[in-house]
Parts: structure tokens; C-alpha cells; sequence
């Protein structure tokens, strides 16, 4: 009876030195980008995409997370349990669906403190090689740039004071004529004088009458 059973156990043993060796020579791989740029004040998406052999059989419990800065840096991010770092509360969001392969992780309200490398990490459960883990090697550089700021550009006080007084002067002056005095051949002087109005300028002649008004007054000799 031992030989038989021996027999029977045999083929399970090489077939799980089989998937051994097979999961331990298999690639599982992450892609990001290198670097990205993005300002102050702003949000950017690190996108990242991941990959596992097709062969390795039902995939389960799924679980991705973040860390910063370095390799072994802090963790920043994580699915499950939920975990969200203190410097970067309520500035976090991972778009990505169960089942899919990628995805990104969305920062908000960028910080100039948040630039640095960032690197996705995913852990699951294959049918075939059990409990799977790998890191993103290189990670994505993120750069904070300056933010837009654009400024309302208000009127020095001294240009509205200084176009006031110029029309003020404008309207003040006005030259007051001297009288003119001519004798007439009776011996009597005339004075003419011009008005004109101080409050605007002088309107164009119109065609049936004189531009100004003039006053008479009879002097005696």
C-alpha cells in the first residue's frame, strides 16, 4: 500500500515544484511614468498600470498603496485597510476599479513640500502562485512648479487727482478781454465786451446769428 500512495503523490509534488519555479522566473511588472510636472495650488494624476502572467489563475484580494519619496519611503496611500498619510489628508484620491489593471492616484491642492518620487506597489492572492507583491523600481518623479497668480492693477490716487486739477485748470481758464474803447466821430467812446462761458467749452456759430454776445455802453467825453 505505501508504494501506491507514493505513486499518487509523486505527480503532485513536481507539479507544485513546477508552479515554483514558474511564478519565480515570472514577470510581474508596473509602468509610471518617470517624471511629471505640475503647479502650486493645482492637481496632477500619477497614472501607473500593472501586469501579472495570465497563467497565474483566479486573481483575489487586490490591494494597492503608495509610498514617497523613496523605495522604502513612508507609505502614503493604502486600499485595505484604508490609510491616508497626515500631510496629505483629504488631498488624495486612487481612481481605479477592482479587476482592472490600472489606473491613477490624484493629488489636489498642490503643496510645494509634495514634490519628490512616488512609487505604486500592488499586493494580491493568484490561484497558482499564491501571495504576490511587487513595487514600481524607478517610482515618477514629481516637480511643484509656481503657480499662476494674476494681480487686479488699481490707479495710483495721485493720476485721478492729477486728471481733476487738469481739467479743473481746463475750466478756469478762461481769458477775460479788455474792453476796447473807440471814439466815435461825435466825440462818444464805445465799449464792447465779449462773454463768453466759463462752465463749457463754445458750441460751433450757428448760421443765423453771432457767435457772441455783445454789450454797448456810451461813454461821454
Amino acid at each position: 500500500m505505501g508504494l501506491p500512495l507514493l505513486l499518487l503523490l509523486l505527480p503532485a509534488s513536481l507539479q507544485a515544484d513546477h508552479w515554483a519555479q514558474h511564478c519565480a522566473y515570472s514577470y510581474f511588472g508596473m509602468t509610471q511614468p518617470r517624471q511629471l510636472s505640475a503647479p502650486e495650488g493645482g492637481s496632477v494624476r500619477i497614472p501607473f498600470s500593472f501586469s501579472y502572467p495570465c497563467n497565474s489563475g483566479k486573481i483575489s484580494d487586490v490591494k494597492i498603496s503608495w509610498r514617497w519619496k523613496h523605495f522604502h519611503g513612508d507609505f502614503i496611500y493604502n486600499t485595505t485597510p484604508k490609510f491616508i498619510h497626515k500631510n496629505f489628508k483629504d488631498r488624495l484620491v486612487l481612481n481605479w476599479k477592482e479587476g482592472t489593471k490600472n489606473g491613477s492616484l490624484q493629488i489636489s491642492n498642490l503643496r510645494r513640500e509634495d514634490k519628490g518620487f512616488y512609487f505604486c506597489r500592488v499586493e494580491m492572492i493568484t490561484e497558482r502562485c499564491h501571495k504576490q507583491k511587487w513595487q514600481s523600481i524607478n517610482g515618477t518623479n514629481l516637480t511643484i512648479t509656481h503657480g499662476l497668480q494674476t494681480k487686479a492693477r488699481t490707479p495710483a490716487r495721485g493720476s485721478f487727482q492729477n486728471t481733476e486739477e487738469q481739467y479743473e485748470n481746463i475750466g478756469n481758464n478762461v481769458q477775460q478781454p479788455d474792453p476796447k474803447l473807440e471814439q466815435n466821430e461825435d466825440g462818444i467812446f464805445y465799449a464792447s465786451l465779449s462773454l463768453q462761458s466759463v462752465a463749457s467749452p463754445p458750441c460751433p456759430p450757428p448760421q443765423w446769428g453771432p457767435q457772441e454776445e455783445t454789450l454797448y455802453s456810451v461813454l461821454k467825453a
